[in-house]
């Protein structure tokens, strides 16, 4: 090729290259400051684009899948559109498809269809052309989906690591399978394929990843914008071996399988380390694996992004700006009430007070703020932390949860001495949470004297922009709950972008209930939470359902998703 001929191409592959950066551009969806970070570590690694792009982390895969598709006009397809057998033609060997993250999905005697997520790549694309002599169509899809289907497809020692972990199966129980365990946990298949699955829930913005031994086999799932999913089913022989390895990387026991185990996890994942809360515990098929994604730079810290509307905020700014006093946060495990108070402890931190925190377990490490995680075997508990840390001083305290009276009764005190304290309860409503000190022991004088607010929130999907339908709900729901729509309210639909789940991303509803005098009141009666939430109601407190309701009219969730969620579902 002459040089002449070599630049153009350069030239082309440039502006293909421009077409989706330019778009994501104009769409706000790319800062130009990192489209020329981009371009510059694009010129120093030789590397596409895209693949610097998802590197870096700038952006999302499904955000570049959509952006690649439209810039060069080919179909968005996902992995619900794969076929089950895999088309690759006789000549073509599988270490292609997996070098070039291609998918061969169809092929007649004149055309070869495939997936790709980097279209601008064109060298590949070309080969196959040459070596099959065909046409070839191109379709787009998100970079894990592709991998995920090689490697299922593809996976070059799948045969060499389902041998050795059959072998770790069939072996009898002796002394020398704890070593076997541990040669299986470091062979280059099970890392390869524990890896693969970590990149991939980050890559699709899961919280969770449950490995599940099961009587058909090892079953993977996700856990997405609150909800299970099922990603794939590993042999049955798989299932010690990869749990094993994420024992190795967590730094637990591997030899003790009889007991639950916790640790963490720091992995490099595009560029950026993201921590991991592991558990394990034994079940009838052999031991099971959660692991917690902890992504500290996808949390916004601050009451805006989480959902808080002026009202609230004003309501929870004015109790957690008082020098002493008790502020509570109410939901079930998984409602986000953990960020909200870290929410309110980085409005806290300031040079001039010194902030002390007691968790189960620390979540995220937070610059200025001394945490300490809780350790009931050595008789750390909540209550000996709390008690321990009065005598150091602070100003504000936090406690991860008051699941006791003795714990209560710390908070309590160190209210009434001169801290603010911010803790959670789990009970369904706010003012559930005042019944629940009651039912603790704690004197309802000291409740009234000590509390300033219970906030009580959980959290919903948010519609998918790109997939949403109008709808207009019927008379008997508008009847049911007492609304009139003004504007049509929305359904989920399911797309690409949201994998066809219909929603993107979560939000809070929420509700305040600040002791008022009337709620005081009620609390020194002895009134269960019924009356007491009716007061507050009443005085204008917006329940969790009637925020939810607002979300819905405003286009953000739908009623199904509100109902789900609230005691009302």
């Amino acid at each position: 090729m002459s040089a002449e001929a070599s630049s153009k191409q350069t030239l082309l592959a440039a502006s293909q290259a421009a077409g989706w950066l330019e778009l994501l551009m104009a769409r706000g969806a790319m800062a130009a400051a990192d489209a020329a970070q981009l371009n510059t570590v694009q010129s120093e690694s030789h590397q596409s684009l895209a693949s610097v792009a998802l590197r870096l982390g700038k952006i999302s895969e499904y955000t570049l899948a959509e952006a690649m598709a439209e810039s060069r006009g080919l179909e968005l397809i996902a992995s619900g559109d794969f076929p089950a057998q895999l088309a690759s033609p006789a000549n073509i060997l599988p270490a292609f498809w997996r070098n070039h993250e291609l998918l061969p999905l169809a092929a007649d005697e004149r055309t070869l269809t495939i997936a790709t997520w980097d279209a601008t790549d064109r060298k590949p694309v070309e080969a196959l052309a040459f070596s099959t002599r065909l046409k070839i169509l191109e379709k787009i899809a998100p970079r894990s989906a592709i991998v995920a289907a090689l490697e299922a497809n593809y996976a070059p020692e799948a045969a060499t690591a389902a041998a050795n972990a059959a072998e770790f199966a069939a072996t009898a129980a002796d002394d020398d399978e704890i070593d076997r365990l541990k040669d299986l946990a470091s062979d280059a298949p099970i890392i390869r394929h524990v890896q693969r699955l970590i990149n991939l829930a980050v890559e699709q913005r899961a919280s969770d990843i449950h490995l599940e031994p099961a009587e058909r086999g090892l079953v993977v799932r996700f856990r997405s914008d609150g909800v299970l999913r099922e990603i794939e089913t590993q042999p049955k022989a798989f299932s010690a071996p990869m749990v094993s390895r994420i024992k190795v990387m967590a730094g637990l026991n591997i030899a003790e399988r009889r007991m639950p185990q916790d640790g963490r996890i720091r992995v490099a994942v595009h560029g950026k380390d993201i921590d991991f809360r592991v558990a394990t515990a034994p079940t009838m098929h052999g031991e099971s694996a959660v692991l917690r994604i902890l992504d500290r730079q996808d949390v916004q810290l601050d009451f805006g992004s989480l959902g808080f509307d002026a009202g609230l905020v004003a309501t929870l700014r004015d109790a957690i700006a008082r020098p002493f006093g008790i502020v509570l946060v109410t939901g079930p495990t998984g409602s986000g009430k953990t960020t909200t108070l870290y929410a309110a402890l980085t409005e806290l931190n300031i040079t001039e007070r010194k902030i002390l925190t007691v968790e189960d377990p620390v979540e995220y490490m937070l610059p200025g703020v001394n945490q300490v995680p809780v350790k009931p075997q050595i008789g750390l508990t909540f209550a000996h932390a709390l008690r321990s840390f009065l005598r150091q001083d602070p100003d504000v305290l936090m406690v991860g949860e008051i699941r006791d009276r003795e714990t209560a009764e710390v908070a309590i005190q160190a209210a009434l001495t001169g801290h603010l304290l911010l803790s959670t309860l789990h009970t369904n409503t706010a003012a559930a949470a005042i019944t629940r000190l009651l039912d603790m022991g704690i004197d309802d004088y000291l409740i009234t004297s000590t509390l300033h607010v219970v906030m009580g929130q959980r959290l919903v999907r948010k519609l998918c922009v790109h997939c949403r339908a109008p709808y207009e709900p019927s008379r008997e729901v508008q009847q049911r709950f007492n609304v009139q729509v003004a504007s049509p309210w929305y359904r989920a639909v399911g797309c690409v972008t949201c994998e066809g789940t219909g929603y993107r991303k979560r939000t809070t509803i929420l509700e305040a209930l600040p002791m008022s005098d009337a709620v005081r009141a009620k609390v020194l009666a002895q009134a269960d939470a019924h009356s007491i939430e009716t007061v507050a109601v009443a005085e204008g407190m917006r329940t969790m359902f009637g925020h939810g309701l607002e979300r819905v009219a405003a286009g953000e969730t739908t009623l199904e998703e509100v109902l789900r969620v609230t005691s009302l579902g």
